[in-house]
C-alpha cells in the first residue's frame, strides 16, 4: 500500500490511502439492518422474493439442503416397507437413499427398481415432486442470473471545494462495465432526524439539487455537484455540527437504461458526514491518449487532492461572499 495524501476533514489533516487496485462494493448505509416486531408474516406469502434475494452461495445451499432432505424423506418411505426395491440390500437405508436420488434426478441406472405396487406409487409421487422442484429451481436460477444490474463505482468520499469561487459538494462515480447507460439520472437526498414542535420524532428526506442530475450517455465517469448556497443544508456557520447532531446521511440513487439489454438498471450508495472531505478535489483519472482512446486510472479513483488550508468555520463566510 502506498502512502496517502494529506487532506482536511473537519479541520484536521488526515491521510487518505491510495490502493493499487479498486474493487466494486456496495454501501452499507443504504441498506440498514432492520428488526421488525409485531409483524405477522407467512412463509409462503413472500417466498419467491426471499429466495431471489439470497446470494448465490445462499441459494445453492438452500437447493442442496432441499435436495438432500427430499431424498431422505422418500428413502425413508421406501425403507419402511421391506422389499420395495429390487436388488437393494435388505434393510439398507443407504441403498434406499441412492435409489431415491436416481429416481428424483431421473437417472435410472437399471440395477435397482421398484418391486411392488407400494414402491411404484412412491416412485410416481417422487417423480412428480422432482419435475416440479427442478422446474422451480431452474426458473429461480434464470430469474436471478438474468436480472439486469448496474455496475456503478462510487468514490469512497465526497468532497467540498470551489468552482469559479462558489463552494460545491461533489460526488464521483464511474461506469464499471464501460457499456452505454442511456438517460442516466442521479438523485441525491440527505436523511436527517427531526423532532416537530409537537414532540413527534421523524426521519425527514431533503433533496439536494444538482447542477446536472441527468446525462444522456453514461459510459465513463460522472462528477455530480450540489451548489452550497442559502437553500442548502450545508450552508451556515454551524452546518456540519447541525447535520452531525441530526444523524445526517446522504443517499445517492442512480438509474438509467442499459443500451445492450434495453432494460432499466439502478444502483445506490450512501455517505455519512465523516465521509465528506473539506477543501479537496478528486484526483484526475481520465487521460486522452494520442490514439484517441480515453484511459481511466482506477488506482486514483478514490484519491483526493487538497486545494487550500481553509477550515470548516471559514466556509459560510466564503460562501456568502461568493453569493454576493
Amino acid at each position: 500500500m502506498r502512502s496517502g495524501l494529506g487532506v482536511t476533514i473537519y479541520g484536521l489533516m488526515v491521510n487518505t490511502p491510495q490502493y493499487p487496485k479498486v474493487a466494486l462494493k456496495k454501501s452499507p448505509s443504504v441498506r440498514p439492518r432492520i428488526r421488525a416486531v409485531g409483524q405477522k408474516r407467512e412463509l409462503h406469502g413472500d417466498l419467491y422474493h426471499a429466495v431471489l434475494g439470497q446470494s448465490w452461495l445462499g441459494l445453492t445451499s438452500i437447493v442442496f439442503a432441499g435436495f438432500i432432505l427430499g431424498n431422505a424423506i422418500f428413502s425413508l418411505a421406501y425403507w419402511l416397507v421391506p422389499g420395495s426395491i429390487a436388488n437393494a440390500k435388505p434393510g439398507s437405508l443407504l441403498d434406499a437413499f441412492f435409489f431415491s436420488v436416481e429416481t428424483m434426478a431421473t437417472i435410472g441406472y437399471g440395477e435397482m427398481a421398484p418391486s411392488n405396487t407400494y414402491a411404484h406409487v412412491v416412485v410416481t409421487i417422487e417423480a412428480f415432486v422432482g419435475v416440479v422442484a427442478f422446474a422451480l429451481v431452474a426458473g429461480i436460477t434464470f430469474a436471478k442470473f438474468s436480472r439486469p444490474t448496474a455496475k456503478v463505482l462510487f468514490a469512497d468520499k465526497a468532497v467540498i471545494s470551489k468552482r469559479n469561487g462558489v463552494p460545491y459538494l461533489m460526488f464521483r462515480m464511474a461506469n464499471w462495465r464501460h457499456n452505454a447507460i442511456v438517460q442516466a439520472n442521479l438523485t441525491v437526498t440527505i436523511l436527517v432526524d427531526e423532532t416537530t414542535t409537537e414532540g413527534e420524532f421523524l426521519r425527514r428526506l431533503v433533496d439536494l439539487p444538482l447542477e446536472r442530475s441527468e446525462t444522456p450517455f453514461f459510459t465513463l465517469t460522472w462528477t455530480a455537484m450540489h451548489k452550497i448556497d442559502e437553500s442548502s443544508p450545508f450552508y451556515g456557520p454551524d452546518a456540519f455540527e447541525r447535520l452531525i447532531a441530526k444523524q445526517a446521511e446522504i443517499i445517492l440513487a442512480f438509474n438509467g437504461t442499459d443500451e445492450r439489454l434495453a432494460q432499466p438498471v439502478h444502483a445506490s450508495y450512501g455517505y455519512k458526514m465523516q465521509d465528506i472531505i473539506l477543501d479537496a478535489r478528486f484526483a484526475d483519472v481520465l487521460t486522452l491518449l494520442p490514439s484517441g482512446v480515453r484511459l481511466i486510472d482506477y488506482r486514483r479513483f478514490h484519491s483526493v487532492i487538497p486545494t487550500s488550508s481553509a477550515t470548516v468555520a471559514d466556509w459560510p463566510t466564503q460562501s456568502a461572499s461568493a453569493a454576493d
